[in-house]
């Protein structure tokens, strides 16, 4: 038996297990669009695990993801943002899934 959860209750499973801190408000959000799309597209219901979610996805800025994946962005002049965030972006589509992005921030597939 399952039990269907709405966009509040995702966000208060992240606050009852600690984990406010692995995405933002927003990040949760579109974690929560991402993994209903993705039922909706299987078929077939999901368990809410929230420790697997934070195991399994990230959420980074675009040069944390720049650092910790060795992402060359010398060639873009620093305040290039658009091209910087453009060739993460492109970077983390051929590696793995990208969930989506909040102003600040890329919520991926963590790999």
């Amino acid at each position: 038996m399952k039990t269907t959860v709405s966009n509040s209750d995702f966000h208060d499973a992240f606050r009852s297990y600690d984990r406010m801190e692995n995405f933002s408000y927003e990040g949760r959000n579109l974690l929560f669009d991402f993994l209903e799309e993705m039922e909706s597209d299987k078929g077939e219901e999901m368990e809410l695990d929230v420790i697997a979610i934070c195991c399994e996805f990230s959420e980074d800025t675009v040069e944390d993801i720049a650092s910790n994946y060795s992402i060359d962005l010398s060639y873009f002049d620093e305040d290039d943002d658009e091209g910087r965030k453009e060739a993460v972006l492109e970077y983390l589509k051929d590696n793995t899934m990208v969930v989506g992005e909040t102003p600040t921030s890329i919520v991926y597939q963590a790999f």
